[in-house]
Formats: C-alpha cells, structure tokens, sequence
C-alpha cells in the first residue's frame, strides 16, 4: 500500500479533532500532548509560567500549548523521541554532539510546529470572530507545509536524497544548571535552545546553507566552553544569515510503496555569493540589540562608527576566537 502523506496546509484545516501530524479522527480528549514536553516543562518549573504567542503577541501558559495527536502516534512517535531526548539532553553536550541530526531536526521541529499550530488557530479564530476569512500568503503556506511534511518523518520511512534540508548547530555552553533559554522564529523557521551545559542554533528549513556560511566560525570554536553572549551572538548571527538568504528551498516528492523521497529543487548551481544579500552591519548590529539584553548592551555600544559591531566571538585584529574566559559579564 503506497504511503499516505496528511497535509492539513491545503485547505487550513487545524482542527482539534484531528491528529495533527496523520490528520487521523480524535476519539478521546486524552489524545493530545504538550508541545513543550513534560519533562521539560517539570525540570524548569514551566507549567505556570507565561509564552508569548508569536501571532497575535498574547499572553499563555506554557501548560496550555498543546496538540491533538492520536494515540498511536503518541505510543509510536512521540514518547520514544521524548524519551531519547530527555535521556540525551540530561546527560548534556557530549551525548547531544553523538545523538543524529534528524533526530534533532524532528524534535525541535515538533515544537517549532506546536507553536505554529497554536499560533494559527489563535489567528483563525479571532477571524472567524470578526466573520473574515483569514488569509496565510503564499510563501509562509509552502514553508509551514514543507515542515510538515519533514516531520512526518516521524510516522513514515523519509530519505532526503543528497542533501539536509536544515543547518544545526551544537556547542557548549557555561550555564547555570536551571537555565532554560529557549526562542524561535517561525517566519525562517530559526531556533535556538540553551540548557544544561550546551546549546543549539538551527534553521529549519535552509539545506543547509547557513551551516556552509559559518562553517570557518562554527571551526574556530572546537569544543571550548563558550560564554552564554557568545552563544547569543552565534544565534544572532545565523539567524540574521538566514534571513539575507535569497530564496526559500522547494522540494520534489516521490512517494512510494516503502518511502518518502525528499529532493531539493535546484535550477542553478549558485555561490555563496549569489545566495545570499549582501551583510548589513547596521542591521546585524540591530539583530544583536536583541539578544543581548540580558546584558543591557544598545545599539550605541555595538556599532560605534566607522567601526564594525563589536563582537565577543571574533579577535577584530587577530580574527581569532575572543576566550571565553576572558570575558567578565555575568553569566
């Protein structure tokens, strides 16, 4: 029997009563899971306390993100990645660097969409509350489907052929054992996660070309302890990378019998050069303002002209990586 691919995308239809990764009919209210997951949310005292919906910019509780998700799917899928995950991630960097890309990938891309899809239903209910027809463009409907699509590879055999649809990165971190610095992005799909003694940055859905863009910075830092600033800048950097990337990836789909074959769809051969907008530094230094605020570090500190931003990764004379220990902010 040929595989079956669930695409809610097509017509945007997130209903409660329907898996939201099979589109299988919901028999029970039981048949749901948090999209922050339990362990999580238990270790870090996350219950409680309040998520700012993307969308809409209102106020949740954590608790309160959830998915409907039949019970199979949860039985088969979901409880052996959590476990995996929660298993791996206590144990900390070194059993996070081993753990496969997809498995990665398919984690934080469950969260990724868990939030979407809670997003969406916000914004499709206040429109049907105001009798509008909500609209998604174009563009975010082939980006949102084509994440869903990649997480289903958590029900059906899925092969990316000559490629990886998304760039990870993992490093180490200096954290304090009860951080829990967690933001997304769902327009460029960008995430970012920073817990125990590591930290992952990750574009979603880019084949892997910010990973090939940072490659040379990515190197520099082996496996030294970075300083939580540097980790934010690491993100800022990916993250405003992604955002000068050109194009947004498309795929071609071959379903058969025993798999799903994912390609990339590519119409050219391109440089970097060619990818990507040219590097703003006033609008990196802005991108920065953001995720050092713990810090209170503005604008004004980061780019002073004619110079470039300041950077706490790279040497600006020696083009080296700044010591980590060097660095005296709090951590």
């Amino acid at each position: 029997m040929t595989i079956q691919l669930y695409s809610p995308f097509a017509d945007l239809k997130l209903s409660p009563d329907e898996c939201f990764l099979t589109g299988e009919k919901i028999i029970s209210p039981e048949e749901q899971i948090q999209v922050f997951p339990e362990w999580i949310m238990d270790r870090y005292s996350l219950r409680d306390k309040t998520f700012t919906m993307l969308g809409d910019g209102n106020i949740t509780k954590y608790s309160n993100l959830k998915l409907p998700c039949s019970a199979t799917v949860i039985k088969n899928a979901i409880e052996p990645l959590e476990a995996e995950i929660q298993k791996v991630f206590s144990a900390g960097y070194e059993e996070v660097k081993k753990l496969p890309e997809e498995k990665l990938f398919q984690w934080m891309a469950k969260l990724v969409y868990g939030i979407l899809y809670n997003d969406l239903n916000n914004a499709l209910k206040e429109q049907q509350r105001r009798g509008e027809k909500f609209v998604l463009s174009s563009y975010l409907q082939t980006r949102f489907k084509n994440l869903h699509l990649m997480l289903q590879s958590l029900v059906v055999p899925m092969e990316y052929k000559g490629f990886k649809p998304w760039s990870i990165e993992v490093v180490r971190i200096k954290y304090s054992k009860d951080v829990f610095n967690y933001k997304d992005e769902t327009n460029k799909l960008n995430f970012s996660l920073g817990m125990n003694d590591f930290g992952i940055v990750c574009c979603l859905q880019d084949n892997g070309e910010n990973a090939k863009y940072h490659k040379e910075l990515v190197g520099k830092f082996s496996d030294k302890i970075l300083h939580p600033i540097q980790f934010e800048e690491l993100c800022g950097r990916f993250i405003y990378s992604n955002y000068l990337l050109k194009r947004f990836p498309e795929y071609s789909i071959h379903i058969t019998e025993e798999k799903v074959f994912v390609e990339p769809l590519i119409t050219e051969v391109q440089t970097q050069k060619q990818l990507f907008e040219v590097w703003d530094d006033e609008m990196f230094g802005q991108v920065l303002a953001n995720y050092w605020k713990p810090w209170g570090i503005s604008m004004s500190e980061i780019i002073v002209f004619p110079n470039a931003p300041i950077s706490f990764l790279i040497n600006d004379y020696t083009f080296e990586l700044v010591e980590p220990d060097s660095i005296t902010l709090p951590y």
